[in-house]
């Protein structure tokens, strides 16, 4: 007996149900991205391996999927090389390319590719699959979409204000209430690292200080130890862990605390004219929140970072973020060209929006009407019916054999469809078609002449 197919850990087949739902979130993601200007672009599904490796830090480059190169891929590696088993010392001469990580590298290659093409402030939105060798858990995959929207060739700060009201708007039309859209910036992280002593360890401080949500104070302070910072560095920070108040009571502790660091004092000003903006704007759905430790640990942000959390009483991890980015095309080449960018989480939006049950009643509706198929004759004028619902946008088909009624009406059942035509032999004889509502339990008799005093107020 053949052995039983599967699929490798951390991805997922799709029911027609799930692609609906998941169709559903892209259509009002790309909506949204489409009303601010945002542009489509798509890039391949794998880059050189020397776009993506050093760009995310140590952590990133581990769930890098690599590629093995075609053909005898061995054949660069010595004996010496391969007697030695060094991965690491081996795997650019096995490979030379690699799944991408994110859309935000594969993005500032675009831009430098085609910087000639391009109009700037260019604002781009992307939308594809993205691969990460990660431990698969609740909420997180190894295959999933991004959904990115960027502006690039742009350092005013308007740019992170129209992306905090962008998530607004998405989650207001998922009718997704008590979102929190949590914001910090690393120069103020900077700014920490340089008031504790350990500016010189700050990749490691916010690595670790990432990781606060999931391990805790205790988990952070060992982690931060193993890197070298210091115990006195580890309590002068402490406090900032536990800032409390409003947004900009918050924003002054800080402006006090960080007064000798010009990094610091910086990140405080740009936060505080975002927050002060988008005060004055105001917000539909979301709530903005400072939260200091969030230090996202993706190394290419500069400025202010994002970070989104599922309502409370939903158990999952962020659902979106971003930040700025003041010169990620520079690893590439070109200089100078600052932007700005978030991203939606979809399969862990889809989770939230299923647990919540907020998917529209509707969504699994594929089929609008369904013709029993009563024999050739009735089955041929159904299919004329049919071709005329089609031609008006009407869901419809044909059961495509005749089988036992309770088989088609079970299947109509089973497909959710809310009305079934009846075209037997007598309604052949009378030029007829009975509907029968298969929420509401009755039915109405229409003339095939007329059709459309049906369908028109599908």
């Amino acid at each position: 007996m053949a052995q039983k197919p599967s699929i490798p850990k951390g991805t997922r087949d799709f029911s027609p149900s799930e692609v609906n739902k998941r169709n559903y979130i892209f259509d009002v993601v790309k909506k949204h991205f489409q009303t601010y200007g945002f542009q489509p672009i798509e890039t391949p599904s794998f880059e050189n391996s020397e776009t993506l490796m050093g760009k995310y830090g140590d952590e990133g480059d581990r769930l890098i999927f690599k590629i093995l190169n075609s053909g005898d891929y061995l054949r660069k590696v010595d004996m010496e090389l391969y007697a030695s088993k060094n991965s690491t010392a081996m795997t650019p001469k096995i490979s030379e390319k690699a799944l991408r990580y994110d859309l935000t590298v594969p993005f500032a290659r675009y831009v430098v590719m085609h910087q000639n093409d391009i109009q700037f402030p260019f604002k781009r939105y992307q939308i594809q699959p993205v691969w990460r060798a990660d431990r698969p858990q609740k909420g997180r995959f190894r295959e999933f979409f991004q959904c990115d929207a960027d502006v690039v060739g742009s350092n005013s700060l308007l740019q992170e204000v129209e992306l905090v009201q962008l998530y607004d708007a998405v989650f207001t039309d998922l009718k997704l209430d008590g979102v929190s859209i949590k914001l910090n910036n690393r120069k103020i992280l900077a700014g920490i690292a340089e008031v504790i002593g350990e500016r010189d360890k700050l990749i490691d401080f916010t690595v670790a200080l990432d990781k606060l949500d999931k391990i805790g104070i205790e988990g952070v302070s060992k982690e931060m130890r193993a890197k070298g910072i210091s115990d006195a560095a580890i309590e002068k920070a402490a406090p900032l862990f536990a800032l409390s108040g409003s947004n900009l009571d918050q924003l002054s502790v800080l402006e006090k605390l960080l007064q000798s660091s010009s990094d610091g004092k910086k990140g405080v000003e740009e936060l505080r004219f975002i927050v002060e903006t988008l005060e004055e704007m105001g917000l539909q759905s979301a709530a903005l929140k400072i939260d200091v430790t969030l230090a996202r640990g993706l190394n290419y942000y500069t400025g202010a970072i994002f970070e989104v959390a599922a309502p409370d009483g939903v158990s999952m991890g962020s659902i979106g973020g971003g930040g700025r980015y003041d010169d990620l095309t520079g690893i590439f080449g070109l200089k100078d060209v600052s932007g700005v960018g978030i991203s939606f989480g979809l399969d862990r939006i889809y989770l939230v929006l299923e647990e919540l049950n907020l998917f529209p009643e509707a969504i699994d509706r594929s089929l609008q009407v369904l013709c029993v198929n009563f024999g050739e004759k009735e089955a041929l004028s159904s299919l004329k019916l049919v071709s005329k619902m089609r031609s008006a946008g009407i869901k419809c088909d044909v059961y495509p054999s005749s089988a036992k009624m309770q088989k088609q009406m079970k299947y109509a059942n089973n497909r959710n469809v809310p009305y079934v035509i009846l075209i037997g032999e007598q309604e052949l004889a009378n030029n007829s078609f009975v509907v029968k509502d298969m929420l509401k339990g009755g039915q109405e008799t229409y003339s095939l002449e007329k059709p459309e005093e049906f369908y028109k107020s599908l």
